[in-house]
């Protein structure tokens, strides 16, 4: 909001123009919100009220750099750096439906980027540990997550493979990115009974899978398509031949 220092009408009257651009930009992300909602999530079977809801409240242009506020509610990825996007909202609502998290679960975040997704399972979940290693988006993170009110997530900056053991064992455990293994590292920070979603690499391709833990094993089934670049940790060591 711009502030005139003279002619007391003008000032005041620029003060309401401004005051009203500034309400219109929030209305209108806020009735991009509701059409995200109405027309890529909702068509995609996700109709769960703790996930509706935690995504018409959770602000998503506030989680992206200034440059892409524009492109928030786009029905695509949107790339942060060459291998790291924030994942469609249809992909985020989609692994959340099938994961199903309860009130009563702590769930760990890997490559959670500017806060986006962290924010939206804290809306469901009683507390979520974010992972990210880059450290200028791990601070955006904290920042914004604080400044937003989101009191039951915690950012963590180091390697996304890593995880952060020192806070689990997990009920659930997201994935913001694709995979083309999961490190053994990961599957011992999720519980026995627990659940994970990862997009799985192949190719140009990729597919959603849900995978449960059962005696320290994990079983994996296919949930939906989706793609997304893979994750630094995260890849299938190549083999050498002689």
């Amino acid at each position: 909001m711009r502030l005139w220092i003279e002619g007391g009408q003008g000032m005041c009257q620029n003060l309401t123009r401004d005051s009203e651009r500034t309400g219109s930009l929030m209305t209108n992300f806020a009735d991009r919100r509701r059409m995200m909602v109405d027309n890529q999530v909702r068509p995609s079977d996700v109709t769960k009220y703790p996930i509706i809801e935690a995504l018409l409240s959770v602000e998503r242009e506030n989680f992206v750099p200034q440059a892409l506020r524009e492109a928030a509610y786009l029905g695509e990825n949107l790339a942060f750096s060459k291998d790291r996007v924030l994942l469609e909202p249809r992909t985020l609502a989609k692994m959340l439906d099938a994961l199903d998290i309860t009130a009563d679960e702590l769930v760990l975040d890997l490559g959670a980027g500017m806060g986006y997704s962290s924010a939206v399972i804290a809306q469901m979940a009683q507390a979520v540990i974010a992972v990210e290693e880059d450290e200028t988006l791990a601070r955006d993170a904290e920042t914004l997550l604080a400044e937003t009110g989101v009191v039951n997530a915690v950012v963590e900056t180091g390697p996304i493979a890593a995880g952060a053991p020192q806070h689990g064992p997990y009920d659930v455990i997201t994935v913001e990115g694709a995979v083309e293994v999961v490190p053994q590292a990961i599957i011992d920070q999720l519980k026995d009974g627990g659940r994970m979603a990862a997009i799985f690499a192949d190719g140009n391709l990729g597919t959603v899978r849900i995978g449960l833990k059962v005696n320290g094993q994990m079983n994996w089934r296919f949930s939906f398509n989706a793609s997304a670049p893979v994750l630094a940790g995260f890849e299938r060591e190549e083999a050498f031949s002689l």
